[in-house]
C-alpha cells in the first residue's frame, strides 16, 4: 500500500530534533477543560521556554526543526524570528492546535493554508514541513496528506505508528514513506520493533515517564542496527516546572502533563550529547530529493 525508502540509509546516523511549539494550556488534554476563548487571558510561558531552550541548543551546536502554531505566531513574531535566524528550521503546528480528526477537507485546508501564511510572513521564507496536532492523521483521514502537498508542503511528520488510546497509526511503516508516488513524503515519530509491535522511543510524555535507558537503546539500535535515521520531540512546556496548574483537568491527563516536568531538560541535555541532531529538511534531505 506504501511507498517506503528501504534503500535509503543514513551514513553518518544522524537524527532529527523537532519542538512542538505550543503553549500549556494549548494541548489535547486539557481541551475540555480550558476554553479557546480563554487562551488570551493565561499567562503565557512559550518565550521562556524557547529563549531556554535555544541556548541549550547553541551550548550543544543543534540545528532542530520548531513546528509552531499560527497562533503562536501571530502573539510572538520576534521569537518566532529569534529561531529563525539562529539557524533553525521553521515548521508548521496548524492554527490553533485542532486535530485533524475533528475537520473536514475544507477546514482543515483553511487551517493550514492561514498558519503557513502566518509563519511565511513573519520569517519571509517558506515552510515546507508540517505536523498535525496530537499525531492526528491515521488511516481514516489519510487524505490530510493530499491537502497538503497541494498547498505547498514537502513533507509531514503527524503520524505516531504505536498504539495509544488518543493516537496512533500502529500498521503504518516505521521509517519515511508516502502513500503513493505523488504523495508528499511522511516521517513518522520513531519506533522500536519488538514482540510484534511497535515500542515509542521518539519522545513526548514517555520521555518523562519512562527511564532515559530506554530511549537511547531504542535509538541507538535504529542508527547502529537498521542504519536509520530517527526523529524526536518533545513541547516547551515540558521543560517547565513551574508552570500554572490546571486544577480541573482529569487525573489521567494531569499525570501525563506533570510527572517528571523536572527532568525533562536534564535529560535533553543527556540526549544532545549522546547521538547525533539536526534539522528535518537537513537528516532527511535523502528521502525529500
Amino acid at each position: 500500500m506504501y511507498q517506503e525508502f528501504d534503500h535509503i540509509q543514513s551514513s553518518d546516523c544522524n537524527n532529527a530534533l523537532t519542538i512542538d511549539v505550543e503553549e500549556y494550556f494549548q494541548v489535547s488534554a486539557f481541551e475540555k477543560c480550558i476554553d479557546r476563548s480563554k487562551w488570551s487571558t493565561l499567562p503565557s510561558r512559550v518565550d521562556r521556554n524557547i529563549n531556554v531552550i535555544l541556548d541549550v541548543l547553541d551550548a550543544s551546536n543543534v540545528k532542530a526543526t520548531f513546528f509552531i502554531l499560527g497562533w503562536i505566531a501571530e502573539r510572538h513574531p520576534k521569537l518566532i524570528r529569534k529561531i529563525h535566524d539562529n539557524g533553525h528550521e521553521i515548521a508548521c503546528h496548524g492554527l490553533q492546535h485542532v486535530r485533524v480528526n475533528n475537520q473536514n477537507i475544507e477546514q482543515f485546508k483553511a487551517d493550514v493554508v492561514q498558519a503557513k501564511n502566518i509563519l511565511e510572513d513573519v520569517i519571509s521564507s517558506s515552510v515546507k514541513g508540517y505536523r498535525a496536532a496530537s499525531f492526528s492523521i491515521n488511516d481514516k483521514n489519510i487524505w490530510a496528506l493530499d491537502v497538503l502537498k497541494d498547498n505547498g508542503f514537502a513533507y509531514s511528520s503527524s503520524i505516531n505508528p504505536i498504539r495509544h488510546d488518543l493516537y496512533g497509526m500502529p500498521d503504518a511503516p516505521r521509517f519515511p514513506f508516502k502513500v503513493k508516488n505523488d504523495s508528499i513524503l511522511e516521517i513518522p515519530i520513531s519506533t522500536v520493533r519488538m514482540i510484534g509491535r511497535n515500542w515509542p522511543c521518539g519522545g513526548g510524555g514517555f520521555f518523562r515517564i519512562l527511564p532515559y535507558k530506554i530511549f537511547r537503546a531504542g535509538l541507538k539500535k535504529i542508527n547502529q542496527q537498521e542504519k536509520k535515521s530517527a526523529i524526536f520531540y518533545f513541547h516547551p512546556w515540558e521543560i517547565d516546572a513551574e508552570q500554572p496548574r490546571v486544577k480541573n483537568a482529569p487525573l489521567k491527563s494531569s499525570f501525563r502533563h506533570y510527572h517528571n516536568l523536572h527532568k525533562t531538560l536534564p535529560r535533553l541535555k543527556v540526549l544532545l550529547s549522546d547521538f547525533n541532531w539536526g534539522r528535518v529538511d537537513q537528516v532527511y534531505s535523502s528521502y525529500l530529493a
